[in-house]
């Protein structure tokens, strides 16, 4: 829970930049060790704090002792871990220990750079939490409503926010198979942009086709046309023609990007006819600008879950980024702290939108307040930086020679 009495920062600068945190035992045969990482320490299991453990290697911390403080000896005897489910505090029940004992935690790798940049952000709970401090009980609007409610409107307008105003936008890399499909990432609602990365590391934008597509189904006929069932009356379903001839085809032959490679093959006759594709000197000038690139292309395919690449894509590297709804992972849920009153006004219009006996005059003017909380979110949120677009705006000013 935020500290209204004190500052926000409880993290010294050890645990924030090294992730670690050492305790000194001053009270002869200590027991309890509680720990303030903004990072809740975690177990892959009750016995786990054992290495030969086989969840061992899925906690996200080391635990070691030392009688100087310099030299550290890891500790691998039995000890119990407790968490407090209203904050990040971690509780380590341990054998009793002397005077002059030390105590530290390590984090591991992972859960460090999880750490880093929290500051910026507030928790879901952090944002319930001050709504029912400061906007519910006696002498204010909302004179009282139950905890659940202010749940559900804050994670629904989490949800709406992350879709157009807040930093959402997460992002894979993935190296391209030769079966040219990736499966759809588990917490996908939209694409924003694919590209396939260079040897030097710069994207390059790959783009939706419409030249073809991946069917929602492919049902088995027989030789009348007549879809075939199995033994349960379902329809029985085989692999996709449009994709498997998509996944062969050069695309070179579409853009118009024909190399030697494609002459010497009699894929295409320069000059002349061949192969039903036809001569390509001096009639490129026909070419749909959508097509005329050298990028690759994909396109969804809902049925599989996949996301579908041309074969000129085949074993590249390609950074997905695409938007989910703040709401799959822990780690999602949390809030920029430039969109917190925006959040806050969402919930408090969804509340009296949503109840009887409130008068229409409060519900518009308490739209108003959201909606102006939200375009103030956007203009924050956008990040713009009057030098950037000064650096931008000198490009301008080049002169073209012809």
């Amino acid at each position: 829970m935020p500290r209204p009495d004190g500052g926000l920062i409880t993290e010294n600068n050890l645990q924030y930049y090294a992730g670690a945190q050492i305790l000194y035992t001053s009270v002869a045969l200590t027991t309890i060790y509680t720990f303030t990482f903004n990072t809740q320490l975690s177990l892959g299991s009750a016995t786990s704090w054992n290495p030969n453990d086989p969840d061992y290697t899925l906690n996200n911390f080391l635990l070691y002792t030392s009688t100087n403080g310099f030299v550290w000896t890891p500790y691998i005897t039995t000890f119990v871990l407790a968490t407090n489910p209203n904050n990040s505090t971690s509780i380590l029940t341990l054998p009793a220990q002397n005077v002059g004992t030390y105590v530290k935690v390590q984090l591991k790798t992972d859960a460090v750079e999880n750490n880093y940049g929290n500051y910026e952000y507030t928790s879901l709970n952090d944002i319930i939490y001050n709504f029912m401090v400061g906007y519910v009980g006696s002498e204010k609007l909302i004179s009282d409503v139950k905890r659940n409610d202010v749940i559900f409107h804050a994670k629904r307008g989490l949800q709406e926010f992350s879709f157009d105003t807040l930093k959402s936008i997460k992002s894979q890399e993935l190296s391209i198979p030769p079966n040219l499909s990736v499966p759809i990432p588990q917490d996908y609602v939209n694409y924003v942009k694919m590209s396939w990365v260079d040897g030097l590391g710069i994207k390059h934008t790959i783009y939706p086709t419409q030249l073809t597509s991946s069917p929602y189904e492919a049902p088995i006929q027989d030789q009348a046309g007549n879809i075939t069932q199995d033994n349960f009356g379902d329809n029985l379903e085989g692999s996709s023609v449009t994709n498997e001839r998509w996944a062969k085809a050069n695309t070179r032959l579409i853009t118009g990007a024909v190399n030697q490679q494609d002459l010497n093959n009699g894929l295409v006759d320069w000059w002349g006819e061949n192969w039903g594709y036809g001569g390509y000197y001096g009639q490129r000038y026909g070419g749909d600008p959508v097509n005329m690139q050298s990028n690759g292309w994909f396109n969804m395919d809902e049925r599989q879950g996949t996301i579908n690449f041309s074969s000129d894509l085949t074993g590249k590297i390609i950074m997905l980024e695409y938007v989910s709804d703040g709401l799959a992972y822990d780690l999602d849920t949390k809030i920029p702290k430039m969109a917190e009153q925006a959040l806050y006004m969402h919930i408090a219009y969804s509340i009296l939108s949503t109840r009887s006996n409130v008068q229409e005059y409060v519900v518009q003017r308490f739209k108003r307040d959201r909606s102006s909380a939200l375009r103030n979110a956007k203009i924050r949120l956008s990040n713009i930086k009057l030098d950037e677009i000064v650096q931008v705006m000198r490009g301008k000013s080049k002169w073209i020679k012809h």
